[in-house]
C-alpha cells in the first residue's frame, strides 16, 4: 500500500473513515456508521469549517496573512482556527467560557492561541462570548469568525462532509443524525444528503437544556434541563441552522450518552468526548425505529481526551451522579 503524501497541513483536512460501531449496530439492529472526525489535524470535526471560513475570508478579502482571526468557541473551532491558521500565516485570539474542560483550554494555549476566558452567560446578556469576541475586532482590529453565523461553516459540509459520506456508503444511506452546536455540520450534510436522495432521514440529536429539540418537535424556542457536554445544545436558531432540511429529533440525556461512549471504550475501542455519545445514542434510538440492517451515519466529533477531568473522572462523575465506568473503580 502507497501512503498518500499531503502538500501541507490543510490536505489533511476532511476524507476521515467511516467506521461501523460494532456495539452501537448489534443493539440498534442496524449498521452504524460513524464519521471519524476526531482524525482531522486538529483532533475534530471542527476543522473543516476553519478551513472554509479562512478560505472565505481570504475570497472577500477580509484578511491577509499576518492578521488576527477572532473566535468565540468552546474550544474545537479555535483548535481549529488556530493550527490551519498558524499554517496560513494568522494569528488567533480565543474567546471561551471558563466552564469549558481545561485540556481544551490548555491546548489551545499550547498551539500558539491567545485566550480570553469569561463567564458562561447566555447569548441575550452582552457578556456572553460571542458578544464579547465580536467587540475585541472591533475595538482591536481582528478578524471576527463568527462559527455560527457564518454560512462558509455549513458550506464545508455540503461541499466536503456530505459528499464524503456519500461516496463512502455508494449512497446506501437510510438516516443521518448528529447534535447541533452552530448547525452547520447537520444542516450542511442534511443538505448535501438530501440532494442525493429526498428520503434520507435527517435527525438532530440534542442534550437537555438544548432548544433544538423542542424547535423541530414542536416549532418552540423552549428547553428543560441542562447538560454537561460542551459544544453541543443551542439556545436560539443560528444562520446556519436556519431553513435546514431536518426532518426529527432525538432528546439524548447525559446518562444516556455517557453509557454510549463508556460501552464504545470496551467494545470497540474509541475514546470519544460527550458530543459523540449523544450522537451514537441517537443513532441507536433511530436505528430501534427504523427496519433491521438499516444504514446510519452520525459524526465522531472528538477524542475523549479533551475531557478526561470530566467524564472519565470519578471524583466528577459521582458529583454529578452519572454513570461510572467499571474500569474506574477499580
Amino acid at each position: 500500500m502507497i501512503n498518500k503524501i499531503f502538500s501541507d497541513t490543510l490536505h489533511a483536512v476532511g476524507n476521515t473513515p467511516l467506521i461501523k460501531l460494532k456495539w452501537a449496530s448489534s443493539v440498534s439492529g442496524c449498521n452504524i456508521y460513524g464519521k471519524a472526525e476526531f482524525m482531522n489535524p486538529g483532533g475534530s470535526v471542527k476543522d473543516r469549517a476553519a478551513l472554509f471560513m479562512i478560505k472565505d475570508a481570504e475570497k472577500k478579502k477580509l484578511i491577509k496573512p499576518g492578521d488576527t482571526l477572532i473566535e468565540a468557541t468552546a474550544g474545537n473551532t479555535g483548535i481549529g482556527l488556530t493550527l490551519i491558521g498558524n499554517a496560513m500565516g494568522y494569528k488567533s485570539l480565543i474567546v471561551i467560557a471558563n466552564n469549558q474542560s481545561q485540556e481544551k483550554k490548555d491546548t489551545l494555549r499550547a498551539c500558539g492561541a491567545k485566550l480570553k476566558e469569561v463567564p458562561p452567560v447566555p447569548y441575550t446578556d452582552p457578556n456572553n462570548y460571542i458578544h464579547v469576541a465580536k467587540r475585541l475586532a472591533t475595538d482591536n482590529g481582528g478578524y471576527f469568525c463568527n462559527q455560527f453565523d457564518n454560512l462558509a461553516n455549513r458550506e464545508a459540509h455540503i461541499v466536503t462532509t456530505g459528499p464524503e459520506i456519500i461516496n463512502g456508503l455508494e449512497g446506501n444511506i437510510d438516516a443521518f443524525t448528529t447534535s447541533v452546536g452552530t448547525g452547520g455540520t447537520l444542516a450542511g450534510v442534511s443538505i448535501a444528503l438530501k440532494k442525493k436522495n429526498k428520503n434520507i432521514l435527517t435527525v438532530a440529536a440534542d442534550p437537555e437544556g438544548s432548544v433544538i429539540f423542542d424547535f423541530i418537535k414542536k416549532g418552540k424556542l423552549t428547553s428543560s434541563g441542562n447538560s454537561i457536554t460542551e459544544g453541543i445544545g443551542q439556545g436560539r436558531i443560528t444562520k446556519n441552522f436556519e431553513a435546514s432540511p431536518v426532518d426529527d429529533a432525538e432528546k439524548i440525556t447525559d446518562s444516556e450518552a455517557l453509557n454510549v461512549i463508556y460501552n464504545m471504550v470496551q467494545h470497540d475501542g474509541l475514546i470519544m468526548g460527550g458530543s459523540t455519545g449523544i450522537n451514537v445514542a441517537s443513532a441507536i434510538k433511530v436505528g430501534k425505529k427504523l427496519s433491521p440492517n438499516s444504514n446510519i451515519v452520525t459524526i465522531l466529533c472528538d477524542y475523549g481526551t479533551r475531557y478526561q477531568s470530566k467524564i472519565y473522572n470519578i471524583n466528577f462523575l459521582r458529583e454529578n451522579n452519572l454513570p461510572i465506568p467499571p474500569w474506574l473503580e477499580k
